[in-house]
Parts: structure tokens; C-alpha cells; sequence
């Protein structure tokens, strides 16, 4: 069996390289969001050309994002939906959203202070972890049927 796994959320801290790294031994590809948050932010209007007000300057960006967005979790056995510390992460709620509208399975991965804010995410999660470790844990379960150790 091989995964299709695909990484969701915060950018600002390794949790996306402790998952790939933890898993180099498993039968899993992995796919994500544009990390590079300037590209990001930008990639509407370097591509589409200048827009003076900032939310059309956004809303492109967004747009040509959500391309590659839709087609990763659209495309994914299991999507991965990291919530962080620094920064809201509506982003990866809408992400999860999704997600749970196409029917994928889902493992939440969130510090334990965000249990409350996030109750209806891990509702519709399989699977809610606060380590990256855990996550990569699961992946083995799933593919091998062994618990970890």
C-alpha cells in the first residue's frame, strides 16, 4: 500500500521535515502548499500582473494557491492539517473543511491549548496529535498493522 499524504497548515516552524524525515522508510509521498510565504503572498500578482488594493492583490494570490491546494487534497489519502502558535490558521481550518467535504481521512496536529478552539476541526478528524512523531506513528500503523516500539 502507498499514501498520499498531504501537509496542511502553519509554515513557520519544521513540523513538515520531522514528518518526511520520521517516514523516509515508509511508503508515503507527501505534498503540500507553497511554503515560501513571500511566493505565497505574491504569486497572483507576479504572475497576473500589479493590483494597487491589497485585498485584489490577495484574492489572486489566494486563487491561483487554491490550484494547487485542490489539487493536493483532492488527490490525498490522508491529509495532515497542522494548527501553530503564532498565527491564526484560517487557512488550514478551511483546509480541514475541505477536506472533510471530500470524504478524506484526516489527523489534526495541535498543541493542547488549542483543544478548545479547535473542537469541531477534531471532530472530524480520525486522529488528533500534538507531536509530529505521532503522526508519522500513525502512518506506520496504517501501513503496517504494528504498533510502534
Amino acid at each position: 500500500m502507498t499514501l498520499r499524504v498531504y501537509l496542511s497548515g502553519e509554515i513557520h516552524t519544521d513540523w513538515r521535515e520531522q514528518i518526511v524525515a520520521g517516514a523516509e522508510e515508509l511508503d508515503v509521498t507527501f505534498c503540500g502548499p507553497v511554503t515560501d510565504h513571500g511566493a505565497s503572498d505574491d504569486c497572483g500578482v507576479a504572475i497576473l500582473g500589479a493590483e494597487p488594493n491589497k485585498y485584489w492583490h490577495d484574492h489572486k494570490g489566494a486563487m491561483v494557491n487554491a490550484i494547487r491546494t485542490r489539487k493536493g487534497i483532492a488527490d490525498a489519502d490522508i491529509v495532515v492539517v497542522r494548527f501553530g502558535d503564532k498565527y491564526k490558521q484560517w487557512n488550514a481550518a478551511f483546509d480541514a473543511g475541505y477536506a472533510a467535504a471530500l470524504g478524506k481521512s484526516i489527523i489534526v496536529l495541535n498543541p493542547p491549548e488549542h483543544q478548545h478552539a479547535l473542537k469541531e476541526v477534531h471532530a472530524a478528524a480520525l486522529a488528533v496529535a500534538e507531536e509530529p512523531r505521532q503522526v508519522v506513528e500513525i502512518l506506520q500503523y496504517v501501513l503496517s498493522g504494528a504498533l510502534p516500539g
